[in-house]
């Protein structure tokens, strides 16, 4: 693992990931972040890497054929890591095409460049053997397998069956990265993960959500009875999981990843107000979303007594560095929330 194509980068998890891996990978030669921008990518997470020798920045879409190939030509990258999706519920529900297309036609188009330049006989159908020492890991979630009971863990071999077209696109692209294994022999993993919180989160998700409404007295929506179970996982406890399976996992496995904290959504929202010293008048129901899962939870037996890995963070440890960070970074909070955000790649980027 020494040239690696992230894609997603400017991401929350893949801004993290790759704040980890420069922090954490002496070995690492080159890093490539290929991230198209959209709203919740934002190039301020990467500030303090941006002078990084090893950290490139490539502007671009993953579904564009013509440019992943000419980058793999350009970096010669021996492992892939992608983030790079479109990944809101919510936004799933409304606008399901962006979805499908660039999660499942984005990860097709990765995985192709991949195996063109990494198979040593590519125009070769048979041909099942690849350079040495190179993966494509493609990062999942937990929502692919749709929703449990009152009991029970999602392991690697619960059935997938997605709820929202969010999560069908994701488990479509698992299917691809599967295929792929089966069919040319390619090295993969797939990881999937519970939900993650940490900093740089883009607000619209939970955690952020609810802390920058309460700072500023705004209603806390809740969907439903705020009774909906998941399972947290900071997201540096995901990044070093990522980089266990790039090292030690089996070729064509599936590893989930699991923080160990089930919490219910209400009980998130009250701690939040509670470490703010704000009332709980501010919660405000609202009406559940469509095809809303009840409860998840993962099983991470798999990575921890195969690869050795397991969470470092207490949730009690996790919340209050998440808080306190998005405490003190508030600059960065308003910039996102208003949308400021969107100048600073003109300003760097720009060609005038």
């Amino acid at each position: 693992m020494k040239r690696i194509l992230v894609t997603g980068g400017a991401g929350f998890i893949g801004s993290n990931f790759i704040h980890y891996v420069l922090n954490n990978c002496e070995d690492v030669e080159l890093l490539v972040n290929l991230d198209l921008l959209t709203y919740a990518g934002n190039l301020e997470n990467l500030l303090s890497v941006q002078d990084d020798k090893r950290y490139v920045f490539v502007h671009g879409d993953i579904r564009d054929s013509k440019l992943v190939n000419e980058i793999f030509d350009k970096y010669k990258f021996d492992t892939v890591v992608h983030f790079a999706a479109e990944s809101h519920v919510d936004r799933s529900i409304v606008e399901p095409e962006i979805f499908l297309t660039t999660n499942i036609v984005g990860s097709q188009t990765l995985l192709d460049a991949a195996k063109r330049h990494w198979n040593v006989d590519p125009d070769n159908k048979y041909s099942r053997e690849y350079l040495p020492g190179v993966k494509y890991l493609q990062v999942s979630t937990d929502e692919v397998y749709g929703a449990l009971g009152k009991t029970g863990m999602f392991t690697e071999s619960t059935p997938i069956s997605p709820n929202s077209p969010y999560s069908a696109s994701k488990a479509s692209a698992d299917l691809v990265v599967r295929a792929y294994y089966q069919t040319y022999g390619m090295p993969v993993n797939i990881t999937r993960c519970s939900n993650n919180y940490g900093p740089y989160q883009f607000p619209e998700k939970l955690i952020p959500l609810m802390l920058n409404n309460a700072q500023h007295n705004k209603p806390l929506p809740i969907y439903g009875d705020g009774m909906q179970i998941r399972d947290w996982l900071h997201v540096s406890d995901h990044c070093s999981a990522i980089l266990t399976v790039l090292k030690k996992g089996r070729n064509g496995e599936v590893y989930n990843i699991g923080g160990n904290n089930e919490r219910a959504n209400i009980e998130i929202v009250r701690l939040i107000l509670n470490e703010l010293g704000k009332d709980e008048s501010l919660i405000s129901y609202v009406k559940d979303r469509p095809g809303h899962d009840r409860r998840y939870a993962i099983d991470n037996a798999k990575i921890t007594t195969e690869l050795g890995w397991s969470p470092a963070y207490t949730f009690q440890r996790g919340m209050h560095e998440t808080l306190e960070w998005y405490l003190n970074n508030p600059g960065w909070v308003e910039r996102v929330v208003s949308g400021d955000y969107l100048d600073y790649y003109s300003k760097m980027y720009s060609k005038a």
